[in-house]
């Protein structure tokens, strides 16, 4: 029978930790806001496409928050913790351009595909500093950034002509 055993987050080394979550803190904040920001577009969309545009942004949504966990608990897994309390989002990421109250569904799209290209460029710095770092976290945020432009396209399709 095989033994199990747990590696104490001491053992991590805490250059790779360091590094690792200073390129995932960003990507994390930034998706526990698309979550918030989402859901905030979801109440207030309207128009004629509202049922299509209001189902799909519960999926960014539930993306966001699945992928933004995803990245966290890599962070806690390297031996630190994580702050994504709404106080520390609101102080380190770019406000939304989300409206407060309803918006026609075109106008909304165009909010959140501009969140979204935000966060695709913490993904991409993220990838491009953790070449170096850490692989596996290089690993996870390479996958955020295909699912992050898969959701940009679904929803930037409904403004093709």
């Amino acid at each position: 029978m095989t033994k199990n055993q747990t590696i104490p987050a001491s053992a991590a080394d805490p250059t790779v930790a360091a590094g690792a979550a200073q390129f995932l803190t960003p990507v994390t904040l930034g998706l526990q806001a698309l979550a918030v920001t989402g859901k905030q577009a979801h109440w207030n969309v309207r128009g004629a496409n509202f049922i299509a545009i209001h189902e799909l942004l519960d999926s960014v949504v539930e993306h966001a928050r699945g992928w933004a966990d995803e990245t966290a608990e890599r962070i806690v897994a390297l031996g630190l913790p994580v702050d994504a309390r709404l106080s520390t989002i609101a102080a380190k990421v770019a406000p939304s351009s989300v409206p407060a109250g309803f918006t026609q569904w075109d106008d909304m799209i165009r909010h959140i595909v501009a969140d979204i290209d935000t966060i695709i460029v913490d993904v991409q710095t993220a990838i491009d500093g953790l070449d170096e770092i850490d692989l596996t976290s290089q690993d996870i945020v390479i996958g955020i950034r295909a699912g992050l432009e898969k959701d940009r396209w679904f929803l930037s399709a409904h403004l093709a002509e």
